[in-house]
Order: C-alpha cells, then structure tokens, then sequence
C-alpha cells in the first residue's frame, strides 16, 4: 500500500489525506501544533524547531507525540523557512526526532526528505487524541491565544497576543480580522527572516504587529508572549504607535489597551 505524503504552510487547516499520511508542516513543534497534526490522523508528522526557544518549548510537542504513539520530528529553523512546508521538504535538516521516530531510523542532521521515507515504516492507526482545552483568554481588551487560528472576527480592535510564529501563515490570519495589535513569536528569526515575515504582509493593511523573542517566551503559549515577551522586531504601523525593539510585550499591550478604551 502506498502512504502518502502531505505537505502544508501551517497544521491548523489539514486536508482529509493527512489521515494515514506523513505530515510536514511548516507550524512550530509546540504542544498545540503537535495535537492538530495527531488529531487530523497523521501517520507522523514533521514541524520546525522554531528555534527551539525558551523552554525548548520550539519542540515540546514531541514528547506529546511519544505520548500518544505519534512519530514526530523537527527541522531546524535556519536551514528552511517556518511556515513553508515545501521549504523544509526541499532543503530542511531534522534538529529532533522522538522516540517513535527514532525507531524508524530518524535522527538529527538528516534531511526531510529521508526522513519523509522512513517515516513511511511509523506505526499506524495510532489513539485519537483528548481534546485539547481551547486556549483563549481575555482581559481588559487583550486577547491571549496560544494559536493564533484560535483568534477571529470576535477579536477584531483587540490587542491579540499568540503563541504561534510570526511567519507569513500568521500573517495572513490575522490580516483577515484586523486586530489593534497582533504579538506573535519569532521563532528565533531562522532561514530568510521567516520567523518574522508576517509582519510585512499586516503593514501592508496598516495594521501593528511585532514579535518577540524565542528566548524570551515560550512559543505555543500567548500568556507567555504577553508577559514574558520582550520585542524583536516591530512594523512600521506598530513603530507609530510606540512599539520599540527590546521593551516588553506586556507595555506595549496595555498601551494599546488603554488607547482603545
């Protein structure tokens, strides 16, 4: 039987044959990213190490993969762009591989496109996952998520805090219902910037947006990015409004805040 192969910019939309199939996504390897790659039915699944990050938490979700029989791997974010499944399937390097994966021969420093193959051997149907609690929660304005596929029209003229990364899928999301403010996390920047690059595609609609650092929250977790988060790159709409390289996340967020009342 021949096992397929689905390559996707983000996990938050999956198609029907990701069940059975091996999966390369271009969301981070957090907790969240892993659960929505589990639940669709993948066979295994391959995310970015978002940089690893504060925590490790770029790569939390593969213990949770170990947990509920999934195989699961990360690329390393500066050899393909986060948020681009067809970028990491063509020049990605595996950082992380659990111990399901690794007992289909994965480890680090090999390519994604070997480790597509050997993937094919991961044991399948594996448990359907408990539902994950839905991680929205708001307060004086601000909007945590810890994906920002959790955010919508309800959120529009809010400050939106996420846990995901700030690449283009990110950005495109969160143009589509206009928040005040969007945080997101870089993903420790990686290969070509693109841990950043949905920052652009908001400017263009006037909308602020900014990152923080990977080191300095945990990816995955919106409660995180606003109050641990330390700004690593802000867009021009959001330089307007105050936003500044190196001041908290927090600071921002309640200036804005205050401003919308």
């Amino acid at each position: 039987m021949s096992i397929g192969l689905v390559v996707v910019p983000s996990v938050t939309k999956l198609p029907p044959e990701t069940d059975g199939a091996v999966l390369v996504g271009g969301s981070h390897g957090a907790v969240y990213a892993a659960y929505l790659s589990a639940k669709a039915g993948a066979r295994a699944a391959i995310h970015n190490d978002a940089g690893i990050g504060l925590d490790e938490a770029g790569v939390s979700g593969l213990a949770w993969a170990d947990r509920h029989g999934m195989a699961m791997a990360a690329v390393a974010a500066s050899s393909a762009r986060i948020g681009d499944g067809e970028s990491m399937l063509r020049r990605g390097v595996i950082s992380r591989a659990n111990k399901q994966a690794a007992a289909c021969g994965v480890e680090a420093g090999q390519s994604v496109a070997e480790a597509v193959e050997r993937l094919k051997a991961a044991p399948w149907p594996h448990r359907k996952p408990e539902p994950l609690a839905e991680g929205r929660a708001l307060s004086d304005r601000i909007m945590c998520v810890d994906s920002i596929s959790l955010a919508d029209a309800r959120d529009r003229g809010l400050v939106v805090a996420s846990g995901s990364h700030g690449g283009v899928p990110a950005g495109e999301t969160a143009a589509a219902f206009r928040p005040a403010l969007a945080l997101f996390n870089d993903a420790g920047f990686g290969f070509e910037q693109a841990g950043v690059a949905g920052l652009a595609i908001l400017d263009k609609g006037g909308i602020a947006g900014a990152t923080v650092g990977a080191l300095t929250a945990r990816i995955g977790d919106g409660h995180s990015t606003l109050t641990q988060g330390m700004l690593s790159e802000v867009n021009e709409a959001a330089y307007r409004l105050g936003a500044r390289v190196g001041m908290s996340a927090l600071a921002l967020a309640l200036s804005m805040a205050e401003k919308a009342r």
